[in-house]
């Protein structure tokens, strides 16, 4: 009995460490107080300065890599008078600063998270092309910076920006204009900073972007570093081809022109003598499109080189003025042809008080020659024959009917030449051309 009681003792003692083992192993690890002591070991006073760049790759003296990676949020303009686009996008920036690595407490700790980007070094990357710029404050300020165990730093911001974008309008509205986004470094060179897209899909648009008056068909990356007295520094761009949609031109500018130019021809049907109604309505017209003209060019930068549309509007303008001036000319010839039968009236007036002298005379003649005179006048008198044009012609007696007449089918003709020619040359001419 003596014996088995020491050995109870230890076996409960046993257990109880045991038991007091597991629960220490099972107790939680405060994640969150392990954060702040390594955020305090890598980046406290003294152990990390934001001033000096990272190594280069494998921690030689190269240049710092930073990975670019964009994500277009919304794109909300596209001005044609200033040459500006507005866009919102996510940007992000992925390098690897060697003094940053941590014990990632075997794989439980993925990566640290900071909101105040001055705590580390940062690239000094800015958007050469931009005009103006903000960042998004609301409710918080739309940053992070991740910190991960090999060191590896990803910065991701949501920014707004307008940005220049030289635009060629001489295919306008039936063009395609393509913007560029830039990136470079202000004051780090090549031999110390270098940016890359990031491999794989460097960047990409929100599914449902939608523009009113463009289309986004595709986007190229590149890089474009540029060289100045001061050294050479690393550049990225893409650019965003946006083609415009015709639709709402042809609505809002082509068909009304067309309506106008065809509205204007309506003179030619009414009659001649109709003078206040033909006026009113060239004028009409004629001042309905230079206002139309005018509101075209408002919305539109002035440029040194003829437009598309200057040359539609061009056009129609001078049709619906021609139209104008066929009305003048019916005018003249209307007059003319008036003055014309006076004349003749005169004329017939005065050829038969001769006739009737004339023929007292031939009564005292010989009848042969008589005969023979009448003859030979009969001859001389036969009228000649007439082609389809003149027969067709002859049906409208005075020259003020004959041009309104040819005007009715000249007008029409000429112009669906003309739409024929303009279409052709604009819907189908080639890209290297608009450039």
């Amino acid at each position: 009995m003596d014996v088995t009681r020491p050995s109870c003792a230890l076996l409960v003692l046993l257990v109880l460490y045991i038991l007091n083992l597991a629960t220490c192993m099972n107790a939680k690890i405060n994640f969150r107080e392990k954060e702040k002591q390594i955020l305090d070991q890598i980046l406290g006073p003294g152990r990390y300065d934001a001033r000096i760049r990272p190594s280069g790759i494998n921690g030689t003296d190269g240049p710092a890599v930073v990975s670019v990676n964009i994500f277009v949020r919304s794109i909300s303009k596209i001005d044609d008078v200033t040459m500006e686009y507005s866009v919102q996008l996510t940007f992000r920036e992925q390098w690897l600063d060697e003094r940053l690595k941590f014990n990632n407490l075997g794989g439980r700790l993925k990566y640290l998270t900071l909101t105040e980007a001055n705590r580390v070094w940062m690239p000094d990357l800015f958007f050469s092309n931009e005009k103006e710029g903000h960042f998004h404050n609301i409710i918080m300020p739309n940053v992070y910076i991740r910190i991960f165990p090999n060191g590896n730093v990803l910065y991701s911001i949501r920014i707004s920006l307008t940005l220049s974008c030289p635009m060629n309008l001489k295919l306008y509205p039936l063009d395609k204009q393509t913007c560029s986004l830039r990136m470079a470094s202000y004051g780090w060179t090549t031999d110390d900073l270098v940016f890359l897209w990031k491999e794989g899909d460097p960047v990409q648009v929100v599914k449902n972007l939608h523009l009113p008056r463009f289309t986004l068909e595709k986007f190229l990356t590149d890089y474009c570093n540029s060289k100045t007295n001061t050294g050479e520094y690393s550049c990225l761009k893409v650019d965003l081809l946006f083609k415009r949609e015709f639709s709402y031109y042809l609505i809002q500018i082509y068909i009304p022109c067309c309506m106008l130019v065809i509205v204007s021809w309506v003179s030619f049907w009414l009659d001649q003598g109709a003078v206040p109604a033909r006026v009113s309505l060239g004028v009409t017209t004629l001042l309905t499109m230079a206002t139309q003209s005018s509101g075209i060019n408002a919305s539109l930068p002035p440029v040194s080189y003829t437009k598309a549309i200057d040359v539609w509007t061009g056009v129609c303008l001078t049709f619906v003025f021609g139209a104008l001036l066929e009305f003048a000319l019916v005018n003249y010839a209307s007059r003319s042809d008036m003055h014309r039968e006076n004349m003749k009236k005169t004329r017939r007036e005065m050829e038969a008080a001769a006739s009737m002298d004339a023929a007292s005379d031939l009564l005292d003649t010989d009848s042969n020659t008589t005969f023979a005179m009448m003859r030979q006048c009969e001859i001389h008198m036969t009228p000649p024959r007439k082609n389809c044009c003149r027969l067709w012609m002859s049906k409208f007696p005075t020259r003020s009917k004959r041009i309104d007449v040819i005007s009715r089918i000249t007008f029409p003709l000429v112009f669906a030449l003309f739409n024929l020619a303009y279409w052709s040359t604009y819907l189908f001419r080639d890209e290297d051309e608009e450039k």
